[in-house]
């Protein structure tokens, strides 16, 4: 995936407006939000969560209808000619395989309705514009904390993302990049690696144990794509008496996470300010509904697998470290707050009772 530095041409931005034609938007207009799954909590309880809300104060007659697809494409795929069915006028796609759900925004592109990829690119030139971090970055920043906290001549263990998720690899070509002169040099060791289909936790827990069998318990670093490898990969260990000694990643800064990071267990985390990804969508939709240039917020593109130039909207990033890291998290995501994370054992902790 190519990022392009200069800003995109509005004639592309207009271009994907005429999809959605012109003029205000009203009570009868109806937007669909199709989620992929409900294995990582994030969809439902932050992601729809902030763009209802935002959604809700920039244009109030609009109507939202939230579909889960649950790591079904072909129902992802059905629930989109669905909404098409019903009238909706934008697609707002978290897609389970950035392939298939090619075949929805073409779809919704026959239809005259434009297609915003949200957190996950899809692969299709009426894909109208991306919406996303810099995920290259945030793998590089997973990756360098465990080299960081290793030292030359250790183990490590990747826990890939869901192969059919283009993020996923993009999260890995961040971790390579930091990761393969060490390896090439002999400095760290990849002991074991696995992607985890359809980011499911129990995929993640069976390669971890496999890990830890193959390499007798000899890993010093786990390099997890997100925060549910990471809980997965933190359980394993566990069992093996190794929770708490061996540095571990992860992506997204669920609650579950600042738990394990304050109790020493998992101890990096790469936070993205969901409210403002999900706002910038609910924005970009409102002012395709209104046939209005969004080039102000589109301010870089990407290009897709077959050639094709896509505007991407950036949004920023944060890798959280320790008990500062959970602070910044808690302070600057309205979903997290000090009384959710210093529950259970987590409340003995110094941060909590502080």
């Amino acid at each position: 995936m190519i990022f392009n530095e200069c800003r995109r041409a509005v004639s592309i931005a207009m271009a994907s407006l005429m999809l959605a034609g012109a003029g205000a938007a009203n009570a009868e207009d109806m937007v669909a939000l199709l989620l992929p799954e409900n294995v990582n909590p994030r969809w439902e309880s932050q992601d729809a969560m902030f763009f209802k809300e935002s959604m809700a104060k920039l244009s109030p007659s609009v109507r939202v209808e939230v579909f889960n697809a649950n790591n079904d494409t072909t129902a992802q795929q059905r629930q989109a000619e669905q909404a098409l069915t019903q009238g909706a006028k934008v697609l707002v796609v978290i897609s389970i395989d950035g392939e298939s759900s090619a075949i929805i925004a073409d779809s919704a592109a026959e239809a005259g309705v434009p297609t915003i990829a949200y957190d996950r690119l899809i692969n299709s030139e009426n894909n109208a514009v991306w919406i996303q971090a810099d995920l290259v970055g945030m793998g590089y920043d997973q990756a360098m904390h465990v080299i960081d906290n290793t030292e030359d001549g250790d183990t490590l263990v990747m826990l890939k993302g869901s192969p059919t998720d283009p993020g996923a690899h993009d999260i890995y070509k961040g971790q390579v990049k930091a990761l393969q002169p060490l390896y090439d040099s002999g400095k760290r060791v990849l002991g074991y690696e696995n992607w985890t289909q359809g980011w499911d936790p129990a995929i993640a827990r069976r390669s971890m144990d496999q890990a830890l069998t193959q390499l007798n318990n000899e890993v010093q670093g786990v390099v997890s794509s997100n925060d549910g490898n990471a809980g997965a990969a933190i359980a394993s260990m566990e069992e093996q008496g190794m929770a708490g000694t061996v540095p571990v990643s992860g992506l997204d800064c669920t609650v579950q996470a600042l738990q394990l990071m304050l109790l020493g267990k998992q101890t990096q985390c790469g936070w993205r300010p969901l409210s403002e990804m999900a706002h910038a969508a609910a924005e970009v939709t409102i002012r395709m509904l209104e046939g209005k240039d969004f080039s102000d917020l589109a301010t870089e593109t990407v290009t897709v697998g077959m050639g094709a130039e896509v505007p991407f909207v950036p949004v920023g990033s944060y890798s959280a470290v320790g008990e500062e890291g959970v602070g910044y998290v808690i302070e600057h995501d309205s979903s997290v707050s000090k009384e959710m994370v210093c529950e259970g054992v987590a409340a003995e902790t110094d941060f909590c009772a502080s």
